[in-house]
């Protein structure tokens, strides 16, 4: 029987979650959390449980040397995607293809497919994609809120698809933890492959955009925006009050690019990345950690030099400027890099605790090993949607998903692939979650417009997600993706019918 304080080791968890609440702070409710867990294996003594938080908790991660690669990587993340974000290569690219976007469908396919190849930020794809395609959506009669819902859909969903991005890094960090304190020898990266394929939702979200682009398929409130703007040609309700669009936007639109700086940087990246790992023999060899983390660094680092040296030649923007954008970018990381180690910090401390373990004894025997999946996965979307956050949903699920799955002898891909899912759902629900508010922003739109005509696409995908996790959860098999999408096509077709005699069809 593993060790455990009982029900005080939920304290932690649980203070962080509701400080999430109160104060919609990722950085305060994880230092909270950490704090209580150490406050209670000091016996209740603060300055004892400050002085250990500090020595045996935040400074021992700081100092551990994959720690240490991780965030040395996000920093050279931060420098990269800043640059990208700020050369105008997306809005070059965008204009290359402008003139082959004479149908609906061709203008929503082309927003989703600038969404997905802006994956290395999913807080930039709303700031890029949105004010280069809104002028074209209203020439389109598209409605801005069916664009606000293409970028939404296109920014975390994508971003937490792929591993060599920050998301992708955060999670293995997470994910690495876990492994190392259940002795578990498989690398963290390969574990984030397997379990991509059990990220149903995110999966989902992206897949619906054609479905609905192709098909014409419309449903809920979304529906109505079509209608408005096809029989009046109004861009927002009477009562609609438009996000305000940041200050930044103008100059990104102005900028004279070319479309070169969007995708030479990335095949720079790309080609250093598999250039330095298949010799190692990747994909077919187990990749120790620490190459692929210096891999990934690297090429990080001679993509940013080659898109550097581009800015300054094609004159975008004097080398002065261009090097105080790739630092500020690398500034900018200092957030994710704090979360990342407080989120370490939780983790150990509810390890100390045994919080996993108190769990995994309350639900051994009494819970079946096929509804962990699903119960992982509605706990998730409710936090993430609660706390607006999809990062800390992450770090408060996954040192207890990952420990459920080995001693409740569930799948640890699946579980991981539900913890993604169900923090990425209630994030693309949340009026409070930041990719959110800044599609509303990015697409020029009312932001509770946004949230009400993208929810029922979000919740049919969780709901599809879900019954497919009950699936995965029994069978263990990536044939369960193949059911949940099945069940989210089955169900639009069905749902647009029924609104078939109330709604005008948008035509291509």
């Amino acid at each position: 029987m593993m060790e455990h304080l009982g029900w005080v080791s939920l304290i932690p968890p649980i203070l962080a979650i509701v400080a999430a609440l109160i104060t919609k702070n990722v950085i305060i409710s994880l230092f909270l959390g950490t704090f209580s867990g150490v406050l209670i294996l000091a016996s209740g003594m603060p300055l004892s449980a400050t002085k250990t938080i500090i020595g045996d908790y935040l400074f021992v991660q700081l100092t551990d040397s994959y720690n240490a690669g991780v965030l040395v990587l996000l920093v050279f993340i931060g420098g990269f995607v800043a640059l990208m974000e700020k050369s105008g290569g997306a809005a070059a690219f965008a204009d290359k293809v402008l003139r082959f976007l004479n149908t609906k469908a061709k203008t929503q396919l082309a927003a989703w497919f600038g969404g997905i190849i802006i994956f290395f930020s999913d807080l930039g794809t709303p700031l890029l994609v949105g004010p280069i395609f809104e002028k074209i959506f209203d020439k389109a009669k598209i409605s801005r809120e069916k664009l606000a819902w293409i970028i939404d859909s296109t920014a975390s969903p994508v971003a937490v698809l792929i591993p060599f991005i920050g998301w992708g890094v955060y999670i293995m960090g997470l994910i690495k933890k876990e492994f190392d304190s259940l002795k578990i020898t498989e690398t963290d990266w390969d574990a984030f492959i397997q379990a991509i394929p059990f990220q149903f939702y995110p999966i989902l979200a992206v897949l619906m955009v054609p479905l609905v682009a192709i098909t014409k398929l419309e449903f809920g409130p979304m529906s109505k925006a079509e209608q408005r703007v096809q029989q009046t040609g109004a861009l927002f309700w009477p009562s609609s009050k438009p996000m305000r669009k940041p200050d930044n936007m103008a100059e990104l639109q102005n900028t004279k690019s070319k479309a070169s700086l969007i995708w030479v940087p990335l095949l720079v990246l790309l080609v250093t990345l598999f250039g330095m790992l298949i010799p190692l023999g990747f994909p077919f060899k187990k990749i120790d950690g620490s190459a692929f983390r210096v891999a990934l660094t690297t090429a990080y680092l001679f993509a940013a030099l080659v898109l550097i040296a581009m800015m300054v030649i094609y004159k975008v923007k004097k080398f002065g400027e261009v090097f105080d954008i790739y630092l500020s970018g690398m500034q900018r990381m200092m957030t994710v890099a704090t979360i990342l180690v407080l989120a370490w910090s939780l983790g150990t401390v509810m390890k100390n605790l045994g919080t996993a373990a108190y769990v995994v004894e309350l639900m051994d025997g009494n819970i079946p090993g096929y509804l962990i999946p699903a119960i992982l996965f509605v706990s998730g979307a409710c936090m993430s949607f609660a706390t607006g956050t999809s990062w800390g949903t992450f770090a408060i699920m996954m040192p207890l998903a990952i420990p459920m799955a080995v001693h409740l002898d569930a799948s640890i891909y699946v579980c991981i692939g539900v913890v993604l899912s169900g923090g990425i759902f209630g994030d693309h629900c949340s009026p409070i979650s930041d990719t959110t508010i800044l599609s509303s922003t990015g697409a020029g739109t009312d932001h509770i417009d946004h949230v009400k005509t993208q929810i029922p696409y979000a919740l049919l995908n969780g709901f599809s997600a879900l019954a497919a996790f009950l699936i995965a959860g029994a069978t263990s098999s990536v044939l369960s993706l193949g059911a949940a999408i099945m069940i989210m096509v089955v169900t639009v077709i069905i749902l647009s019918k029924r609104k078939k005699s109330g709604y005008i069809e948008v035509q291509s």
